[in-house]
């Protein structure tokens, strides 16, 4: 039988095609308004490049194995690709009308995307670059999560008020859970026994059973001297041991953070203005929030509960996802 012969080179790029970056402390934020990607070492917290992306990019996330940055232009209508190695650009993917957020399925494979114009979930296969299915959810769609065993992926949709369970199997609706004022977030945790959806307008988080689809909490915020109404969660983050949650609250400029066990407020932490969204860094030693209006990065140390840094970069920046370890 024939066998291919193996010369160092060919055995060089086999190993390559599976290795994890090198370049590992790297977050990419989004920049809505400077229509760019601005790259931080984590390590340094100093700016590495800002990259120009297409128009108006919100959703940013990386793939498992961190060779693949997706970043939703959504003024584009598709998703694109960037090598976050280099920056460089590898291709775009369909995406439907108005692509916000997105996520992956655990296995890296399909690429679950929201697209607010159209009332839609545009599932992609990310190595085909094939349109699998499009499913029709509320209105405005937005938030997007996927539950730590692959079976439902999470939408949120803003006008209906709603969290849709859709089966990742079927593409059915299994579950449409009524929630709070224009929900623009979603988040399991990593046991999967909570889900948590963000109300924006409504100023509070719903904590649902993802058994059963049944509202099991909420959690209210209030800040001295803060008014009500700015009180608006959107994005949030929860540590890997299930034990703390942070929730950015808008235009209040507050992180609050989150007793997973009860549920209860412990703190808030003071940000830049208008904080929109956050990653971890692998280790859970830091969280970056992206502050749009003021045009910059806040780098919370997660153990002390501190700012600890402020970082500009471009303007308006919107998400924000780190490079896998």
């Amino acid at each position: 039988m024939f066998k291919p012969l193996l010369t160092a080179a060919t055995t060089a790029l086999a190993i390559a095609a599976f290795a994890v970056p090198s370049h590992a402390g790297r977050a990419f934020v989004s920049n809505e308004k400077g229509n760019s990607v601005t790259v931080i070492d984590t390590d340094t917290f100093e700016v590495i490049e800002t990259v120009p992306v297409g128009v108006r990019p919100r959703g940013i996330i990386l793939s498992p194995s961190g060779h693949e940055l997706y970043v939703c232009t959504s003024d584009m209508d598709y998703v694109e690709v960037y090598d976050p190695e280099t920056m460089e650009f590898l291709h775009t993917l369909p995406s439907g009308p108005d692509p916000e957020l997105f996520v992956l399925h655990p296995s890296g494979n399909p690429l679950y995307i929201a697209n607010e114009d159209d009332n839609i979930v545009t599932v992609v296969d990310v190595v085909t670059h094939e349109v699998i299915t499009e499913v029709p959810v509320g209105v405005e769609p937005e938030g997007m999560a996927v539950s730590p065993d692959g079976k439902y992926v999470i939408n949120t949709s803003e006008t209906t008020n709603m969290a849709h369970f859709i089966n990742t199997e079927t593409y059915d609706l299994d579950i449409n859970v009524l929630v709070d004022n224009r929900p623009r977030y979603a988040r399991f945790t990593a046991d999967g026994a909570k889900l948590y959806v963000t109300a924006e307008i409504g100023g509070t988080v719903n904590v649902i059973d993802p058994a059963t689809g049944d509202e099991i909490g909420k959690i209210e915020f209030a800040v001295s001297g803060v008014p009500p109404e700015a009180l608006q969660p959107v994005g949030m983050r929860i540590t890997k041991d299930d034990k703390l949650a942070f929730v950015a609250l808008g235009p209040s400029n507050r992180v609050a953070v989150i007793d997973v066990a009860t549920d209860e407020v412990l703190e808030y932490l003071l940000v830049g203005r208008r904080v929109w969204h956050m990653d971890f860094t692998p280790d859970e030693k830091y969280l970056f929030t992206t502050n749009g209006n003021s045009n910059d990065v806040s780098v919370i140390d997660v153990e002390d509960l501190k700012v600890i840094k402020t970082i500009p970069v471009g303007e308006l920046p919107w998400g924000v996802a780190i490079m896998p370890k």
